[in-house]
């Protein structure tokens, strides 16, 4: 898959992004910086899926499988015109992005409108679609391999890739959407907690927008919201 191609020398150059590199579990993404393009970009209001929604439709089932979408919004291609606005510089040289790149403003709302297209058929009753996963659910096992084998069909016209080693197949109980989901339960993903623990008492507004966006994401399990959320705000306002 081609995410950026090369600029040549020649061509006359209007817009270049800086480039930024983040890490993720040891491994480094190349990210522009698109957050002016973003301040002049119209925002697509497009829904995403209800995190709470979607956990609800889980608690009955027996069997469940996570797809993971390889490369998540590369997957979207670039229109001609507006390669010119996604180029990037650094000191190989100057380059365009020819997929769609992370850290722009409308890549979620496109790459779930594009799945949603895809899936439309198929979407009430037995599946999920969120940002990075597509999850499978079902009561019976016979169910299960023929929906799999449903979603699996409407990938293979249009190239959408999974990538397998993301992927958990007719599992009991899995980790999907930040939590432990199975047929009897659905609970709070331990190892986010503990990273939460981990981390020290906030001391700057970037500490504190981060760690109440965890709060926020898992309101269902924290007793007394609605006070921590004043006290948020009266921190963030001494800050």
């Amino acid at each position: 898959m081609d995410v950026i191609r090369k600029i040549g020398h020649n061509e006359i150059l209007e817009i270049t992004t800086p480039v930024l590199i983040t890490w993720n579990d040891g491994k480094s993404r190349l990210c522009g910086d698109f957050r002016a393009l973003n301040n002049y970009t119209k925002a697509d209001m497009y829904p995403i899926p209800r995190i709470p929604l979607a956990l609800d439709k889980l608690e009955k089932a027996k069997y469940i499988t996570k797809m993971h979408c390889m490369k998540g919004f590369h997957q979207n291609g670039v229109k001609p015109s507006s390669m010119k606005l996604l180029r990037i510089i650094c000191h190989m040289g100057i380059y365009e992005h020819t997929r769609m790149p992370f850290l722009i403003i409308n890549a979620p709302a496109h790459f779930q409108r594009m799945r949603d297209t895809i899936f439309q058929e198929i979407l009430e009753g037995w599946m999920v679609v969120t940002i990075d996963e597509i999850i499978i659910y079902s009561e019976t096992w016979e169910d299960h391999v023929q929906y799999i084998d449903r979603v699996l069909s409407k990938c293979t016209p249009i190239n959408l890739k999974i990538s397998l080693t993301k992927c958990n197949f007719g599992q009991q109980q899995l980790l999907a959407l930040g939590h432990e989901a199975s047929g009897i339960s659905v609970a709070i993903d331990q190892n986010k907690v503990a990273a939460v623990l981990r981390k020290p008492v906030p001391k700057s507004i970037k500490e504190m927008q981060s760690f109440f966006g965890f709060a926020i994401y898992y309101r269902n399990y924290i007793k007394k919201l609605a006070h921590i959320t004043i006290i948020y705000t009266i921190c963030v306002q001494k800050m």
